[in-house]
């Protein structure tokens, strides 16, 4: 195995048990949710398998997630309790991008580990 398959290896197994840990708490797991995405981005693009749309499409959805779920937080949050400034039930869709995102990413980050050694190297210009 060369250098790059083995980097792009070790880079999505870190995310990938980064983004399982953080999901124990969403919220402030958040912030390794979202690194471990990237670094398992990183290690698609770095061998070029073909999951890295997927891959890709699942670090956009999350970021989009990571933003609406700080910001509805910041705001208050959702539900009727007094008049906390609190937004109605409705607008916890505005989440659904975060949990959708992480399922592709772990997803993606399964599959590219199972293609293992198959994987193809990007050629050397």
């Amino acid at each position: 195995m060369d250098k790059r398959n083995l980097w792009s290896r070790v880079l999505v197994i870190v995310g990938l048990v980064a983004m399982l840990l953080g999901a124990i708490d969403p919220l402030e797991g958040s912030f390794v949710i979202l690194p471990g995405s990237i670094l398992v981005t990183v290690g698609a693009l770095l061998v070029g398998t073909r999951y890295k749309k997927l891959i890709l499409w699942s670090l956009a959805l999350m970021v989009v997630g990571f933003g609406a779920l700080w910001w509805l937080s910041a705001v208050g949050g959702v539900g009727d309790i007094g008049d906390g400034g609190r937004r109605s039930y409705w607008w916890a869709l505005v989440l659904v991008p975060f949990p959708v995102g992480w399922v592709m990413g772990i997803v993606g980050a399964i599959l590219m580990l199972r293609e293992g050694k198959k994987a193809p190297a990007k050629p050397e210009a």
